[in-house]
């Protein structure tokens, strides 16, 4: 029996299918432990976990949210999708801003929907509001390597 990583996401692979556990705070390219083709990776973030996530090589989309929140909930989709597409090339954290509101401050999180581009760690850009999903494609692949994973 193999040991479960008490704090990990579960990630599934858009490839074969298989669930992955990644360590929180990960660092390099994701892979499928089955076929090892890259992995979207899309974790939850809470204030005492936010700076373990945004420390990565990878670009990070952070995406700040409320369950209540319908422009949210509207782009959550895009923003899977675009975890999906852009997958060993884009990490995403998502951050509940009810349950972190310390991070909500931090990063200054008054309007949600807010997505936050960080490289390094540090903030490059951001959008606020229900941004569709090719203008939001578009703003994100300035920051991504052309080069696939």
């Amino acid at each position: 029996m193999r040991p479960v990583m008490a704090d990990a996401a579960v990630v599934t692979c858009i490839n074969c299918g298989r669930k992955n556990r990644i360590a929180r705070g990960a660092e390099g390219i994701p892979r499928c432990g089955v076929c090892h083709q890259a992995l979207p990776w899309i974790v939850d973030a809470d204030d005492t976990t936010i700076d373990a996530e945004l420390r990565t090589t990878l670009p990070v989309l952070a995406d700040f949210w409320a369950p209540w929140c319908a422009p949210c909930l509207a782009i959550s989709a895009g923003v899977k999708k675009l975890a999906d597409e852009y997958a060993g090339r884009l990490k995403v954290v998502k951050v509940n801003v009810d349950a972190s509101p310390a991070s909500a401050r931090r990063y200054g999180a008054q309007s949600i929907p807010l997505l936050i581009i960080f490289r390094d760690g540090e903030e490059v850009s951001r959008r606020v509001g229900a941004i569709p999903a090719v203008p939001m494609r578009k703003w994100l692949g300035q920051f991504l390597s052309e080069q696939p994973a």
